[in-house]
């Protein structure tokens, strides 16, 4: 009898919590974006936002939290409940760049609980409609015979596309200036202003503008040609092979999540970029659907942050922690 007692408290104490597991979601789940609207970012978040709330039945509501080029969105993220009900999608920039160059206020490896790596995407070099060069050797000239006086936009300090930049001057030994934003969206209106003369951003968010003629395509990051853009040349193309810029995003749960939630949020996720639609959506902007097991992306994010270090440290680029 004793042993009949302690066997069914303990079931008392463990059927709650797998109730709630198997009923997770049965409210509305906060999906972070740690940019502004109109970014990559958002973008992806609410193109398989929408797909998972219409699997779920439940409501997914998109929060932007832009700033520091990712990383106050994903703190948000790591400082939320581990419930199931908070969770983010988040780019390189914040998970492997910005904490390799400053200090962050999260610990990646400890923080978090990654859930999917989802898409990834090239970055394009593009330069403003009033800049007078139409490829890279007129680019890179134009930038030599006018040192510190071009600027380079980018999402923000720390972000992929302020390596890429930075990588683009060292590559090139030119001497352009950086100018930092809150997202990719505003960093666009001021190349469209022509206050500034060039970016390397997440393609996505590019090719309206270069399909409109408004913005000037110069090479792509990438190891090959990308189908939405099958006229712009690869930095391989144009002399620089080692000038390869990929970004990607991934979604993340709080550190603590259960792993059952964590499960049923990697199925939700994948069944959603998956979606034929979806994944067609995705493809129009220049996006490549990833997909794995949470195993899988915390060995990605490991693997990236390895690799970004050896970059930023070759370039001599680090701003300090």
């Amino acid at each position: 009898m004793q042993a009949l007692r302690v066997l069914l408290i303990g079931m008392a104490v463990l059927l709650p919590g797998m109730a709630t597991a198997q009923e997770f979601p049965n409210k509305p789940i906060k999906l972070i974006v740690p940019f502004p609207p109109g970014g990559p970012n958002d973008i992806i978040a609410r193109l398989v936002g929408q797909r998972m709330s219409e699997i779920t039945k439940q409501p997914v509501v998109i929060d932007n939290r832009g700033g520091q080029a990712g990383v106050l969105g994903t703190d948000a993220i790591a400082k939320a409940a581990p419930d199931g009900y908070t969770i983010g999608i988040v780019s390189a920039s914040a998970l492997v760049i910005n904490p390799t160059m400053e200090k962050v206020p999260y610990d990646v490896a400890r923080d978090f609980a990654p859930v999917t790596l989802l898409t990834t995407v090239p970055e394009m070099l593009v330069v403003a409609g009033n800049v007078p060069a139409g490829n890279m050797k007129e680019l890179i000239a134009l930038a030599k015979a006018q040192p510190g006086k071009l600027n380079f936009a980018s999402a923000g300090v720390g972000g992929m596309p302020h390596l890429a930049g930075e990588l683009l001057k060292q590559t090139a030994a030119i001497d352009i200036v950086h100018v930092p934003y809150r997202g990719a969206a505003p960093a666009i209106n001021d190349l469209l202003g022509q206050q500034v003369q060039m970016a390397f951003l997440d393609l996505p968010v590019l090719l309206p503008h270069i399909k409109a003629g408004t913005l000037r395509p110069i090479a792509l990051g990438a190891p090959k040609r990308a189908p939405t853009s099958p006229d712009v040349p690869t930095t391989a193309e144009v002399g620089m092979p080692d000038l390869l810029i990929e970004n990607w995003y991934g979604m993340l749960a709080p550190a603590g999540t259960p792993e059952t939630i964590l499960a049923t949020l990697n199925r939700l996720a994948n069944e959603a970029m998956n979606d034929p639609e979806v994944k067609q959506k995705l493809a129009d902007q220049g996006l490549t659907v990833a997909g794995n097991t949470p195993a899988h992306f915390r060995n990605y994010i490991d693997a990236e942050n390895q690799k970004w270090a050896r970059v930023i440290k070759a370039a001599g680029i680090a701003i300090g922690k």
